[in-house]
C-alpha cells in the first residue's frame, strides 16, 4: 500500500478538503484527487464523499481512518529505529562522484566533515565513469553534466565551464589552430565516448570539437590522466576549468581557441532520487559541500 496516499487520505479526512490536504503535502489538487481515487480503487471502497461544495468521510472511510493512522505511526516508528526521525545527522551515507573532482576538492575536506558529524559514516564510490544512482542504492551523487533524468532532484553546486587546452610544447611543435575547422589537422585527445562537443563564442560564433573525425589516437576515461598527458604534449583536449585552472595559471597548459567555450550546458549538480526522503545526513553533507566548494569556487576566482 502506498503510504504517501494513506498520508494524503488522513490529511483529507482531517481537513475535509482534498485540495488543501494535497497542498500541505506539496501536491497539486488534480494530483491529490488522482492519488486518492487510486487508493480507493486499490481498497475497493469509496473513502470520501465528494460534492461541488464539500467533502465528507464515507462509512468505509471512517472505519479505515484509525488503521490509516496506525500505518503512519508504524512507519514513523520504523524510521526512528533507523535513525531517520531524529534531528541528529547519523548513519551511513553512500555517495558517488567523479574521481578527478573528488580527489582535488572533496577528499581534502572530508576529515573536517567527519569531525563535525561524528555519527555519520561515509561510503564513497569514486569513478569518472557515471554510476547509476538508483541502481547503486546511493543516497547522493555528484554529476558534472546537464541534468536530464526526471527521476532525480538536484541542488546546483557550481558551474562546470569547459575549455580546450594543450601544452606550450605541443603548440610550439604543431602551431595553434586559428578556427575550429583547423582542429581536424591536430592530435585530439578523447575522453570516454569521445563524442563531438559544440563550441561557442560570446558573440555567437560556433564550431565543433570532434575527436572522432580527427587524428584521435588517445582516448581516456580518467580526467587526471587526461590532464597529465595533455601537459606532457600528447595533443589538444577538452577540460573543465576546475581541473586545469592551476596549470593554466602556471603556464604548463595554454588555452586553445581561447575565445571558444564548450557549449554543453554542463553544471556540477548534487543529485538524489525523488523517491528518497532528504534525510539529515544527506542534507548536512549537501550543505557542507555547497559551503566549502560551491560558495566561491576557486577555479572561478583564481
Amino acid at each position: 500500500m502506498d503510504l504517501e496516499s494513506v498520508r494524503l487520505f488522513v490529511r483529507a479526512a482531517e481537513k475535509l478538503n482534498i485540495s488543501e490536504a494535497g497542498r500541505s503535502l506539496g501536491l497539486a489538487p488534480a494530483v491529490a484527487s488522482a492519488r486518492l481515487a487510486k487508493l480507493e480503487k486499490n481498497l475497493g471502497s469509496d473513502l470520501l464523499h465528494r460534492s461541488t461544495r464539500k467533502v465528507s468521510l464515507s462509512t468505509e472511510g471512517a472505519e479505515f481512518l484509525p488503521f490509516a493512522k496506525e500505518l503512519l505511526a508504524q512507519e514513523k516508528a520504523a524510521r526512528a529505529a533507523l535513525g531517520l526521525e531524529t534531528s541528529e545527522a547519523s548513519g551511513t551515507l553512500r555517495f558517488t562522484a567523479p574521481s578527478s573532482f573528488a580527489q582535488m576538492y572533496i577528499a581534502p575536506i572530508l576529515p573536517e566533515f567527519l569531525d563535525t558529524y561524528p555519527s555519520i559514516k561515509l561510503d564513497l564510490q569514486l569513478s569518472d565513469r557515471m554510476v547509476g544512482l538508483i541502481d547503486g542504492s546511493f543516497d547522493l551523487a555528484l554529476r558534472n553534466s546537464a541534468l536530464a533524468d526526471s527521476s532525480l532532484k538536484a541542488r546546483r553546486l557550481a558551474d562546470d565551464r569547459r575549455i580546450l587546452c594543450a601544452s606550450p610544447d605541443y603548440i610550439d611543435r604543431f602551431g595553434a589552430p586559428q578556427a575550429p575547422k583547423d582542429l581536424h589537422a591536430h592530435a585530439l585527445i578523447g575522453f570516454q565516448d569521445h563524442s563531438a562537443r559544440d563550441l561557442k563564442t560570446a558573440d555567437g560564433r560556433a564550431g565543433v570539437f570532434d575527436p572522432q573525425s580527427a587524428n584521435c589516437r588517445l582516448v581516456l576515461n580518467d580526467g587526471l590522466s587526461q590532464k597529465a598527458v595533455t601537459v606532457a604534449g600528447a595533443g589538444i583536449s577538452m577540460n573543465s576549468m576546475w581541473s586545469v585552472h592551476d596549470e593554466i595559471r602556471e603556464g604548463s597548459l595554454v588555452r586553445v581557441l581561447p575565445e571558444y567555450d564548450v557549449d554543453d550546458q554542463s553544471v556540477l549538480w548534487l543529485v538524489y532520487p525523488k523517491s528518497n526522503v532528504l534525510t539529515a545526513k544527506v542534507r548536512v553533507f549537501i550543505d557542507y559541500l555547497v559551503e566549502r566548494i560551491g560558495r566561491s569556487p576557486v577555479w572561478e576566482t583564481s
